[in-house]
Protein backbone atom coordinates (compact mmCIF):
# COMPACT_ATOMS: atom_id res chain seq x y z
CA UNK A 1 0.00 0.00 0.00
CA UNK A 2 2.42 2.46 0.87
CA UNK A 3 4.43 2.20 -2.33
CA UNK A 4 0.67 3.54 -4.11
CA UNK A 5 1.45 6.65 -1.79
CA UNK A 6 3.50 8.73 -4.14
CA UNK A 7 1.27 8.30 -6.99
CA UNK A 8 -1.64 9.30 -4.83
CA UNK A 9 -0.32 12.37 -3.67
CA UNK A 10 0.57 12.89 -7.47
CA UNK A 11 -2.53 12.82 -8.86
CA UNK A 12 -4.20 14.51 -5.65
CA UNK A 13 -1.47 17.44 -6.65
CA UNK A 14 -2.86 17.68 -10.08
CA UNK A 15 -6.40 17.50 -9.19
CA UNK A 16 -6.35 20.16 -6.81
CA UNK A 17 -4.57 22.53 -9.15
CA UNK A 18 -6.54 21.61 -12.25
CA UNK A 19 -9.71 22.06 -10.42
CA UNK A 20 -8.31 25.60 -8.52
CA UNK A 21 -7.10 26.34 -11.93
CA UNK A 22 -10.83 25.95 -13.32
CA UNK A 23 -12.09 28.00 -10.10
CA UNK A 24 -10.04 30.58 -10.67
CA UNK A 25 -11.51 33.67 -12.96
CA UNK A 26 -9.50 34.91 -15.97
CA UNK A 27 -8.44 38.06 -14.58
CA UNK A 28 -6.03 36.54 -11.67
CA UNK A 29 -4.41 34.15 -13.95
CA UNK A 30 -0.81 36.03 -14.53
CA UNK A 31 1.76 34.76 -17.60
CA UNK A 32 -0.24 32.66 -19.27
CA UNK A 33 -4.13 32.17 -20.74
CA UNK A 34 -5.80 29.78 -18.63
CA UNK A 35 -6.81 26.97 -21.09
CA UNK A 36 -2.74 27.33 -21.23
CA UNK A 37 -2.13 26.70 -17.44
CA UNK A 38 -4.88 23.56 -17.89
CA UNK A 39 -3.18 21.94 -20.76
CA UNK A 40 0.57 22.15 -18.89
CA UNK A 41 -1.19 20.97 -15.37
CA UNK A 42 -2.22 18.08 -17.33
CA UNK A 43 0.03 17.08 -19.54
CA UNK A 44 3.02 17.93 -16.79
CA UNK A 45 1.82 16.08 -14.01
CA UNK A 46 4.19 17.13 -11.34
CA UNK A 47 6.16 20.40 -12.73
CA UNK A 48 2.60 21.43 -14.09
CA UNK A 49 0.64 21.85 -11.02
CA UNK A 50 3.51 23.05 -8.57
CA UNK A 51 4.14 25.46 -11.18
CA UNK A 52 0.60 26.54 -11.45
CA UNK A 53 0.41 26.79 -7.59
CA UNK A 54 3.13 29.21 -7.64
CA UNK A 55 3.42 31.22 -10.47
CA UNK A 56 -0.11 30.56 -12.35
CA UNK A 57 -2.43 33.40 -10.44
CA UNK A 58 -2.48 36.53 -8.10
CA UNK A 59 -2.00 35.10 -4.69
CA UNK A 60 -3.26 37.05 -1.48
CA UNK A 61 -1.31 37.82 1.57
CA UNK A 62 -0.86 35.25 3.99
CA UNK A 63 -3.21 35.73 6.55
CA UNK A 64 -6.31 36.49 5.08
CA UNK A 65 -5.86 40.12 5.47
CA UNK A 66 -8.14 43.25 4.26
CA UNK A 67 -7.35 43.82 0.85
CA UNK A 68 -6.83 40.21 -0.23
CA UNK A 69 -7.57 39.29 -3.50
CA UNK A 70 -10.32 37.03 -2.78
CA UNK A 71 -12.25 39.38 -0.70
CA UNK A 72 -12.86 41.52 -3.24
CA UNK A 73 -14.82 38.78 -4.88
CA UNK A 74 -18.73 38.70 -4.09
CA UNK A 75 -18.79 35.86 -1.07
CA UNK A 76 -21.71 33.69 -0.07
CA UNK A 77 -23.95 34.83 2.54
CA UNK A 78 -26.01 33.14 5.14
CA UNK A 79 -29.33 33.77 4.54
CA UNK A 80 -29.53 35.33 7.97
CA UNK A 81 -26.59 37.67 7.48
CA UNK A 82 -27.98 39.10 4.21
CA UNK A 83 -29.54 42.41 4.91
CA UNK A 84 -30.96 41.81 1.53
CA UNK A 85 -33.06 38.99 2.50
CA UNK A 86 -33.64 40.41 6.05
CA UNK A 87 -35.44 43.41 4.25
CA UNK A 88 -37.21 41.45 1.82
CA UNK A 89 -38.63 39.45 5.02
CA UNK A 90 -39.87 42.38 6.56
CA UNK A 91 -41.31 44.25 3.37
CA UNK A 92 -43.27 40.17 3.23
CA UNK A 93 -44.49 40.68 6.69
CA UNK A 94 -46.03 43.90 6.24
CA UNK A 95 -47.35 43.31 3.18
CA UNK A 96 -49.16 40.39 4.77
CA UNK A 97 -50.10 42.66 8.21
CA UNK A 98 -52.02 44.95 5.34
CA UNK A 99 -53.82 42.19 3.91
CA UNK A 100 -54.79 41.26 7.46
CA UNK A 101 -55.77 44.49 8.59
CA UNK A 102 -57.88 45.00 5.38
CA UNK A 103 -59.37 41.25 5.82
CA UNK A 104 -60.20 42.56 9.17
CA UNK A 105 -61.61 45.70 8.22
CA UNK A 106 -63.94 44.12 5.77
CA UNK A 107 -65.23 41.61 8.53
CA UNK A 108 -65.79 44.20 10.48
CA UNK A 109 -67.85 46.22 8.24
CA UNK A 110 -70.19 43.20 7.22
CA UNK A 111 -71.10 42.69 10.52
CA UNK A 112 -72.18 46.49 10.72
CA UNK A 113 -74.29 45.96 7.38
Amino acid sequence: MLRYLPFLLILALTIYAFIDCLNTPEEEVKHLPKVVWVIIILLFSIVGPVVWLFAGRKRSAAGGGFGGGRARRTQWVAPDDNPEFLKSLRDEQAEKDREQEKDGDRDRDKDKD
